[in-house]
């Protein structure tokens, strides 16, 4: 979450203010109980940072709760702050920030003495000390346990005032996991009484005992939430691979790869290339900011320098965890000011690098080797995918377009004619308009100037179509010299006027060939004219057959028998 930098000074201020003059304060009302046990404060001190450096969570509760409830029983107020002062910086540390960020050390300073000082007060202020040379019996046991409640409200509510304050989130204490966590601090209790019993029993001997315990407990733990971690993340990549290899369109592949592999390994901003230009630069294909796709123009990017040449080289993810790593790299402009680690990822083809992924993040060292092999598969995911997507888009073009002129071919018309009739008898839509045109005089031209001559003719005509017709309709070869036309919605009068305009287009404006029977392929304007045919349903027909059939007619009975270059309306 992003604030003010007036905000981030206020936190700093405030904390000059609080914390240097409340540490001395607490000292001098509260004056620790330590009775010459200067090392042993020491020694809770290492324990505690310790596990704050890799934490036992039960819940969202550490269990680093427990060891300084021990040294608040044996110490008092004084030291447990201190204890606890330090054990939150180690938890910060952790989150690796970005520079920022670093408000969040005083925020944290601030609002864990504020809720330790309280939940203190209450203990003392219901008659709780520090004298148990006569065990533990059950009224401090209730006092231990109003403390512990004491100490969860407090730090819940601290934390809603500075994120109501700092964030402008709503003032709310009652959410959904709000019981469990206040469970989950209860249950840190236990280990904080065993704790304190046996280092009044035992001295120091306790805190390496129980220290031991628990920091080797906290390795398992990690170590058990390390593998729980990576095997999630395993089965989402390959449910995630599933879902990728069955997108059909190359533009969903990446649209899909940009939002699932930004919730399996969050970032701050993702960059997809894919090299191009006989292996000398990448261009960009997608790019995100915190997942959300942004249209962005970036100029494309040689693979002979920086990070991209690294890739090449090594042809396997390199990460930089500051910038001091990358940023002496000569094309490192692409990245914006707030990017601290890099996860670069090439995209392998038959062993050779075919594109590039960078993921990154504005916190340092915030990638490892666990990102990176997740990363890893799902760049193969992606590029199989993408694969197998134009694979099947150049297939499907294929089987769908004239190779020659690249209009649709008939039998994909004829698809499109037998479903526009279902959304005519669906009342989708009122009309359906079909245009038939044949070319006059075709052999001629082919006599004349050679069939590749015709065949210009043929491609020239086809791009005036399309550039007329457009996404009004569906134009298509339907076979030879002829020409079809379908336009949903278009009535007959005028599919007349649109149908006489590419008559005219087609004998005002010369084609231009190169003659096959002349040596020299002489460049030369020819012109020619077209016969139209045109019916409409469903006032000329009832189905898809009959339309074409009354459109042919009407362009051979009408158009060709009556001149040529001419449009003639099917009148039954």
């Amino acid at each position: 979450m992003i604030i003010s930098s007036t905000k981030r000074m206020a936190v700093y201020a405030l904390w000059f203010l609080i914390i240097p003059a409340g540490l001395v304060g607490t000292f001098h009302v509260f004056p620790p109980i330590t009775s010459g046990n200067t090392g042993d404060i020491v020694a809770f001190l290492v324990l505690i940072s310790v596990l704050a450096s890799m934490p036992i969570m039960i819940n969202n509760i550490t269990i680093i709760q427990g060891v300084s409830l021990a040294v608040f029983l044996v110490f008092g107020l004084a030291i447990e702050i201190l204890v606890t002062q330090v054990a939150f910086m180690f938890i910060i540390v952790r989150l690796r920030l970005a520079k920022k960020d670093w408000y969040r050390f005083p925020l944290n300073s601030i609002t864990s003495f504020i809720f330790c000082l309280l939940s203190g007060l209450v203990y003392y202020g219901l008659g709780g000390d520090h004298d148990f040379t006569s065990g533990i019996d059950a009224f401090d046991i209730l006092l231990i346990l109003v403390y512990q409640c004491s100490y969860f409200l407090f730090n819940q509510l601290a934390v809603i005032v500075a994120h109501s304050l700092l964030y402008g989130k709503k003032l709310e204490m009652k959410t959904k996991d709000t019981f469990w966590d206040g469970f989950s601090s209860l249950m840190t209790m236990p280990i904080g009484i065993i704790l304190f019993i046996l280092y009044i029993e035992m001295g120091t001997l306790a805190i390496l005992l129980v220290g031991a315990a628990l920091i080797s407990l906290a390795f398992i733990m990690k170590q058990y939430y390390f593998t729980k971690e990576i095997n999630r993340h395993l089965k989402k990549v390959s449910e995630f691979g599933h879902q990728l290899t069955r997108r059909l369109q190359a533009n969903e592949v990446l649209d899909l790869f940009i939002d699932g592999s930004s919730a399996i390994i969050p970032s701050k901003y993702t960059l997809v290339f894919e090299i191009f230009d006989e292996k000398e630069n990448a261009q960009i294909l997608r790019y995100a900011e915190n997942g959300v796709q942004i249209e962005k123009r970036i100029q494309p990017v040689s693979i002979k320098e920086g990070i991209y040449a690294t890739l090449f080289q090594l042809k396997k993810a390199k990460v930089f965890h500051s910038k001091k790593e990358w940023k002496h790299l000569s094309n490192y402009g692409n990245f914006p000011e707030d990017v601290e680690s890099i996860m670069a990822i090439p995209i392998l083809r038959n062993s050779v690098v075919a594109g590039v992924i960078i993921v990154t993040s504005s916190k340092k060292r915030a990638y490892g080797t666990h990102q990176t092999k997740i990363m890893d598969i799902l760049s193969s995911y992606l590029w199989v995918a993408l694969e197998n997507a134009r694979h099947y888009q150049k297939t499907k073009y294929s089987s769908e377009r004239c190779a020659l002129t690249h209009l649709y071919n008939f039998r994909y018309f004829e698809c499109v004619l037998h479903k526009e009739f279902e959304r005519l008898q669906n009342h989708s839509i009122n009309q359906l308009s079909l245009i038939l045109l044949d070319i006059d005089h075709f052999k001629s031209v082919n006599d004349t100037y050679g069939h590749q001559s015709g065949n210009e003719i043929l491609c020239e005509l086809a791009e005036r179509l399309e550039g007329i017709v457009g996404h009004l309709g569906v134009t298509a070869r339907y076979g030879g010299e002829e020409f079809v036309i379908l336009l949903p919605n278009v009535g007959k009068e005028e599919v007349y006027q649109f149908a006489e305009f590419i008559r005219l287009s087609i004998a005002n404006k010369p084609f231009t060939v190169h003659s096959d029977l002349n040596e020299n392929r002489r460049e030369e304007s020819i012109s020619i004219t077209a016969s139209i045919g045109v019916a409409t349903a469903p006032v000329d027909a009832e189905d898809a057959q009959s339309i074409i059939r009354h459109a042919d007619r009407a362009m051979y009975t009408g158009a060709k028998q009556a001149g040529r270059n001419k449009v003639a309306v099917y009148g039954g």
